[in-house]
């Protein structure tokens, strides 16, 4: 990830209805993660992956959005999370194949 990138966040868009949901993800197009939710008190709300200036740009009148994690930073504690190696590999083991033995 380079310097000048924006870190993807995950946000919560929130339509006082459906109509009004529908014509914001026509228009803006967000990467949407999962399906929309609706309220009892008629408001629908669905999940989105955008940067901070795109989330800034999809609200208005009727609409908001709700940051709910940073998903690069979360994606790169994930990662470091991951071991280096082969875990299942038993301690012993020599390794094959046509690079040279040291």
């Amino acid at each position: 990830m380079s310097s000048t990138s924006q870190p993807v966040l995950r946000v919560r868009i929130t339509a006082r209805d459906t109509e009004t949901l529908r014509a914001l993800l026509r228009e803006a197009r967000p990467d949407i993660g999962g399906g929309p939710h609706r309220a009892d008190d008629g408001t629908c709300s669905i999940e989105a992956y955008v940067t901070g200036e795109q989330a800034e740009a999809l609200e208005r009148e009727g609409v908001s959005v709700t940051t709910i994690e940073n998903a690069t930073a979360a994606g790169l504690a994930r990662q470091a999370e991951v071991g280096e190696g082969d875990r299942f590999a038993p301690a012993d083991a020599v390794p094959h194949g046509l690079a040279v033995k040291a």
